[in-house]
């Protein structure tokens, strides 16, 4: 299965990933990983990369694409692997074809996680995270509110990217930049679309995922 994943920030593509890798075996790529991996062992593109995040400016996409292909082609992931986090346009989505195409490993399906964004935003105002094990939680599940981690005990707090005008914000930049890889990859046949309700578990869409995947 090679497979790229779509959905707005808190869509739950991170844990979907999650549960595709564990049942079908797959590679999962995602680009903050590559990333903080060639920080860590200054590579020749880690440090490259560095060098535009100490001026604070973004990471360029051809460096961003570059670590995605060397990733793909170190890893075995022609076998299978699935993407979270990228492409977020239309250009790297180009440049990723043509890797693919370079591997001679064609994408099986683009699978888009819907989510009403108002669904989201609560989601993720209510998410918290413990300051000493870094677990997640979140207010709106049970025994969740009582300040305290239920795994080790630890402070819980909020985030300064979990205020709601951040999230917005990041929503925005979500419609304006990688909304419009849904037409695209739709043009190509390869689009599958799931819709995650308020009440679904990430089991249940999970269950929707395969299924619409034809899995």
């Amino acid at each position: 299965m090679r497979l790229v994943l779509l959905g707005a920030p808190g869509s739950g593509k991170g844990t979907q990933a999650d549960l595709l890798k564990a049942k079908y075996n797959c590679v999962h790529i995602s680009t903050g990983d590559i990333l903080r991996k060639n920080l860590r062992e200054k590579t020749e593109l880690g440090l490259r990369a560095e060098a535009f995040m100490n001026k604070g400016e973004l990471v360029p996409d051809d460096l961003i694409i570059d670590m995605v292909g060397e990733k793909l082609r170190n890893d075995g992931a022609a076998g299978g692997f699935l993407m979270d986090g990228f492409p977020r346009t239309v250009p790297q989505a180009e440049a990723f074809d043509k890797i693919l195409n370079e591997m001679e490993c064609p994408l099986d399906a683009v699978l888009l996680i819907k989510v009403d964004e108002e669904i989201i935003v609560r989601r993720l105002t209510n998410r918290r995270t413990c300051r000493a094990c870094g677990k997640i939680l979140n207010l709106l599940s049970a025994g969740a509110g009582t300040g305290k981690c239920p795994a080790c005990g630890g402070e819980i707090y909020q985030r300064d990217d979990d205020c709601e005008q951040v999230i917005r914000n990041r929503l925005d930049v979500y419609r304006e930049q990688t909304e419009p890889l849904v037409a695209w990859y739709e043009s190509r046949g390869l689009l599958r679309v799931i819709e995650a309700l308020e009440h679904y578990t990430p089991e249940d869409t999970f269950k929707g995922a395969e299924a619409a995947l034809g899995l």
